[in-house]
């Protein structure tokens, strides 16, 4: 009996052949499957995919195929008072550092915003902010104002009072900031 050996790509292609699916290797070896079907082709896509056309070379030859790819779903659309939550969001993170949960008091604050808890968390998740880049500025505003020990700089960035960051961000944001 004659035994035939493959490699793992071409054991994978061999599979991608059989059951009908591109599985495109990445350069750490993982793979991703989309179902394939043949240019002209009525099949539909599963819920949050899309066709697309999609071209590959083999041997020299292009192949072209259309594939069903992944799309995320559009997030939620704002009200106006979330949206111009946003904005103040945006304008306080322009001028200081701020923790997730401190941005949201602060616009739900009388004293700031005034908005709604809902509205400022809703306002505060649709943005796309670093919270350990904002905990290293925090920790940095505090230092310029006083000096610091590494253990009360992180109680003081992650206490109700200070930055309410989470522990992990106020450790990092006190090590980049070299107070540890």
């Amino acid at each position: 009996m004659r035994r035939i050996v493959l490699s793992r790509l071409a054991l994978v292609g061999a599979i991608a052949v059989l059951f009908g699916f591109l599985v495109p290797m990445t350069s750490t070896g993982a793979t991703t499957a989309h179902p394939t079907y043949p240019l002209g082709s009525a099949s539909s896509c599963k819920a949050h995919y899309v066709k697309k056309i999609l071209t590959h070379k083999v041997k020299g030859k292009t192949e072209s195929y259309i594939a069903c790819v992944y799309k995320a779903p559009a997030g939620p659309t704002l009200t106006q008072q979330q949206r111009s939550a946003v904005e103040e969001a945006n304008q306080y993170l322009s001028t200081e550092a701020f923790s997730q949960q401190g941005l949201i008091d602060q616009l739900d604050s009388p004293d700031g915003g005034g908005y709604s808890v809902h509205d400022a968390t809703v306002a505060v998740d649709s943005l796309t902010v670093n919270w350990n880049a904002e905990a290293v500025k925090s920790a940095k505003e505090y230092l310029a104002l006083e000096p610091f020990s590494c253990n009360d700089l992180i109680q003081q960035l992650d206490s109700p009072d200070g930055g309410e960051f989470t522990v992990a961000q106020a450790t990092y944001g006190a090590q980049q900031a070299g107070d540890c």
